[in-house]
């Protein structure tokens, strides 16, 4: 172990903030003024939709949380404490804070304010969709074999490595899987013992119970029908919205804002718009990461270039090149589906991309994430949410889907 992560467990253990990651937990009443980043010049390379104090206020209440953890974890002894500070690490050191942030603004936006009694409550459970991304992003990336993430190796490769660096007995792929599996378990556990612990009053804890179990379990049978799409090479568009639909934008739009309206306790039509919008904004949201996924920068991504290609994603991009190609040009559908899920070379990689440019389904996917975006600022244009909130949201939505390769 390096002295720097025995330091790091020493405080994890005594309830220690650390100096790179705390800061003074901020007031929900300070979140109100903020507007989100907005698509346009100027706009993050990260596609940050959140206001940076709200994105500040998440990152205290999580770390808080962490800190109320050091008393259950120590026992375990340091094996556990280490995989807890992981956790933690990969939990604060990076993310958008995406899901949050609608959640809040859907809280908002149904007519509540930040100087509400509630505020603080309704502001840490909302937070602790991180933890909910965690578990998601760590097991994505076992199932993807990923190496990076966010510019960081991943979990399982981190500790594939520390089995090699001690040089332990048994296989150390098999030993950083089984690890992160597990890392990624307690992340899901702590995001249940956050919301149960965020001091809801149990009027908004019933209302929100319903919503948080649809969530998690819509965005398990999604990343369940990825891994059987790749599998069975289902290469629809259909096949491939309906796994954008549950995988990705009912967790990541949908369902926090839905989560924000019942906290606060909504109507139906607000909720019915909510949805409605997230549903369309969080497709155009994967397809934007679809397109990231093959033409990104990895400075932009974290991710090496082309490493969707490399994992085989049967993504919308994918279906409607191949069902162009398929009629137009079927040695190139034959290049394209021989190439998915192979190690590919950077020169492979770049022949793909301009295969997909030259069969229009680049141009395919633009106008998707186009015409989704004009339905979803449509619904909400009409819906009963405040004008501030619809103002913010529609400031989130053209971020999360703005063209930034």
């Amino acid at each position: 172990m390096t002295d720097a992560r025995g330091r790091a467990r020493a405080r994890y253990c005594r309830g220690e903030p650390r100096a790179w990651t705390w800061r003074r937990l901020r007031h929900p009443a300070a979140l109100t003024k903020e507007a989100p980043l907005s698509a346009g010049p100027g706009t993050p390379t990260r596609r940050q939709v959140g206001a940076p104090s709200l994105v500040t206020a998440v990152e205290d209440r999580l770390t808080a949380f962490f800190r109320t953890r050091g008393p259950i974890v120590e026992p375990l002894g340091p094996v556990f404490v280490d995989a807890a500070a992981a956790l933690e690490d990969f939990v604060i050191r990076g993310g958008k804070r995406t899901r949050p942030s609608f959640a809040w603004t859907g809280w908002l936006g149904a007519g509540r304010d930040a100087d509400d009694p509630d505020a603080d409550a309704v502001l840490t459970a909302c937070s602790a969709l991180e933890l909910v991304q965690a578990c998601a992003l760590i097991h994505d990336d076992i199932i993807d074999s990923s190496r990076t993430r966010r510019g960081f190796p991943t979990v399982h490769v981190d500790y594939e490595q520390r089995h090699r660096d001690q040089r332990w007995a048994g296989d150390a792929d098999h030993y950083g899987i089984s690890v992160a599996i597990l890392i990624g378990d307690l992340a899901l556990a702590w995001a249940d013992d956050m919301t149960r612990d965020a001091g809801l009053p149990a009027d908004a804890a019933a209302r929100f119970a319903p919503v948080w179990a649809a969530m998690r379990t819509e965005v398990l049978g999604g990343q369940l029908l990825d891994i059987h799409g790749e599998s069975a090479g289902d290469e629809t568009v259909e096949a491939a919205l309906r796994i954008n639909r549950y995988k990705t934008a009912a967790y990541t739009i949908e369902r926090p804002l839905h989560m924000g309206a019942a906290l606060a306790g909504a109507g139906p039509e607000l909720i019915a718009a909510y949805r409605e919008f997230g549903t369309d904004i969080g497709i155009a949201f994967q397809l934007r990461d679809d397109l990231l996924g093959v033409f990104g920068d990895p400075a932009v991504t974290g991710k090496p270039s082309g490493d969707d290609l490399r994992e085989g994603k049967r993504t919308v991009l994918i279906a409607e090149a191949l069902q162009r190609a398929d009629i137009a040009a079927p040695p190139v559908a034959d290049l394209i589906r021989s190439s998915l899920g192979t190690d590919v070379t950077p020169e492979r990689v770049a022949e793909l991309r301009t295969a997909l440019i030259d069969l229009g389904a680049v141009d395919a996917v633009e106008k998707r994430i186009g015409a989704l975006t004009d339905q979803a600022l449509t619904a909400l244009d009409s819906s009963t949410a405040t004008p501030d909130a619809k103002r913010q949201l529609r400031a989130m939505a053209l971020a999360a889907t703005a063209r930034t390769y």
